[in-house]
């Protein structure tokens, strides 16, 4: 059986920290991890990692001109009172980025998906008002 060739390499560095936030217990807040493409390696890199940060500060902290993935640990607040911490993709694809990065990250995402192990996947092509926590609740609660 052929192993299928890949445009972008999920390094082990990556694979590890995934597997690391995806498995630590939260009481509260949200926390992310923000995974990005080195373009020259052609292999994806941990860019940057945040514990109990609001979806407004993560917006503002997240490239307006580049694509990454985010893998948010978000806190769910269910109509009937119950709390979760679903694991959400933000597909972070600004419609300013460099058309090659775009191309890059469009076609490691099933991929990353797949490793990811999220809930949910969201796009997010609009960096102002693409990612809100009312559009992540309306997603998770739909």
């Amino acid at each position: 059986m052929a192993s299928k060739a890949r445009t972008v390499d999920i390094n082990e560095d990556v694979t590890k920290a995934l597997r690391k936030f995806r498995f630590q217990r939260r009481s509260q807040g949200h926390a992310a991890i923000v995974i990005k493409i080195d373009k020259a390696a052609l292999k994806m890199i941990v860019d940057e990692e945040y514990d109990d940060i609001s979806i407004e500060d993560l917006v503002e902290e997240l490239p307006r001109n580049s694509p990454r993935y985010v893998v948010l640990s978000y806190e769910l607040k269910h109509r009937d009172g119950r709390i979760s911490f679903p694991l959400v993709l933000i597909n972070w694809a600004p419609s300013s980025s460099e058309t090659t990065m775009m191309t890059l990250h469009a076609s490691a995402l099933l991929d990353f998906q797949r490793v990811a192990e999220a809930n949910k996947t969201i796009e997010v092509r609009d960096a102002e008002e693409g990612l809100t926590k009312e559009i992540v609740d309306e997603k998770l609660l739909s």
